[in-house]
């Protein structure tokens, strides 16, 4: 069985939901996972906001809104007359829940119910695009077996428990579909996976039923060995290993939620990365096999913060890191690059939310300055320590390029750079061309 996942955009219209139909019928057994249809997450974002400002008619105006905008879909996707009725039906009785919020005091478990509704819509209404297509297809809904615990991480074993008396109960399908991103939490409650959190489900429901192959389709051809929105003549990566593609995931390539590989690579399961729109492009195939011998892509990382700790006193002091570390740690502030002296200590951070709190905490320790509006570029291939010349290779592409902080040694995989965010174009196609070219 194969897991595939397809994005909003994938989704975003009638014409791609028909599309997504061709790709997937195909007479194989399959999991599809479903994002919201593009837009769609942004305008319950927008909603819920009006709700918390206690705004009742902006709310509801813009539900009108979203309301029609489905009505339109639906007009557009059947032409069974038995269909669209089921459609119109499932769309009322949404939106009737969503303008039931207005009678009600509003928190963060409301707004959570709220965001769910567009993987509910969307995967509603392919469901009922694929019967009438006379398609064998079941729909699973995630909130039936899709969990995280206290921690707000996977409960894995009620996912895989779960999912499995799903799919017993309709052993005669073909074709199931799913929501991706919703879940429920420990207590219960609606809950979701955060941004991005289609991509970790397709992967969670791939380990959790031993799928030979998880496909992540989306409106690109792969993962590119540069970004394209700023480097011209960018071409996909055939092959990457786990460990390249969590790295280019983690430090900007959109294609990829990071959390994604996780999964897959515990239980070494393959994930493709496909194109929708190009469905004959044979995309990025990451697995454990990995292109010996060279340097593979390049990402980015912007809105990045870098924090410099200077103190006489961490000359042969033990336990100075220990604080530092505990600080970021009591301001749950992850920390991305870290490079350190004998009276200093350097550390970049991608949440300034506890910044000045954080701030405050390490000026007992030493003299703090901050660096703001800079970008980690990160050069990811087979770059083991053996491997003479490569990191040479990536500092004199950059040559040109003011550079705040290198990072390499942490993985055999990546060599992070940090540069200001005016330089970051430049410092791209600097790379394409000493690398790539």
């Amino acid at each position: 069985m194969k897991v595939l996942k397809f994005g909003g955009t994938s989704v975003g219209s009638a014409l791609r939901m028909k599309d997504v139909a061709k790709l997937i019928c195909d007479g194989n057994e399959k999991i599809v996972v479903l994002s919201a249809m593009s837009g769609t997450t942004n305008n319950l974002v927008e909603i819920a906001d009006y709700f918390y400002k206690m705004n009742s008619s902006g709310a509801l105006e813009k539900i009108n809104l979203l309301e029609q905008k489905y009505l339109d879909v639906v007009d557009s996707l059947y032409k069974n007359k038995i269909y669209r009725e089921e459609a119109i039906k499932t769309i009322k009785s949404i939106f009737d829940y969503l303008r039931s919020f207005s009678k009600s005091v509003f928190t963060l478990f409301e707004e959570r119910a709220i965001l769910a509704q567009g993987e509910i819509l969307s995967t509603n209404l392919f469901h009922y695009y694929l019967l009438e297509q006379g398609e064998n297809v079941a729909l699973l809904p995630a909130l039936e077996f899709m969990r995280i615990d206290k921690n707000a991480e996977p409960d894995t074993a009620f996912i895989a428990e779960n999912i499995e008396k799903l799919l017993a109960a309709h052993p005669d399908k073909t074709i199931y579909i799913t929501q991706g991103y919703i879940c429920r939490n420990f207590y219960g409650e609606i809950d979701n996976l955060q941004r991005g959190g289609s991509d970790y489900s397709a992967s969670l429901i791939g380990a959790a039923v031993k799928a030979d192959e998880i496909q992540i389709w989306t409106d690109i051809d792969g993962m590119h060995n540069n970004d394209p929105r700023f480097v011209e003549g960018t071409q996909p990566v055939p092959f990457l290993h786990f460990e390249e593609a969590a790295e280019l995931a983690y430090f900007g390539a959109k294609i990829l939620h990071p959390t994604c590989i996780l999964p897959a690579k515990l239980n070494n399961i393959p994930v493709r990365l496909l194109n929708t729109m190009q469905p004959q492009a044979a995309g990025t195939l990451i697995s454990m096999q990995s292109k010996k011998g060279s340097l593979q892509a390049v990402a980015a990382k912007d809105g990045i913060t870098a924090i410099k700790i200077k103190s006489g006193r961490m000359l042969l002091a033990h336990g100075f890191m220990r604080k530092v570390f505990e600080i970021f740690e009591s301001y749950q502030t992850a920390i991305d690059m870290i490079t350190t002296s004998e009276v200093g200590v350097s550390i970049t951070i991608d949440n300034t939310k506890r910044l000045d709190e954080i701030l405050n905490s390490l000026k007992k320790l030493g003299t703090v300055s901050v660096d703001k509006d800079m970008v980690i570029i990160c050069v990811v291939g087979d770059l083991p320590s053996q491997n003479i010349g490569f990191q040479a290779k990536a500092v004199d592409a950059l040559k040109e390029i003011p550079i705040r902080m290198i990072s390499y040694g942490g993985s055999n995989y990546n060599i992070s750079f940090l540069i200001k965010a005016v330089d970051k174009k430049p410092a791209l196609m600097a790379l394409s061309k000493g690398l790539f070219s």
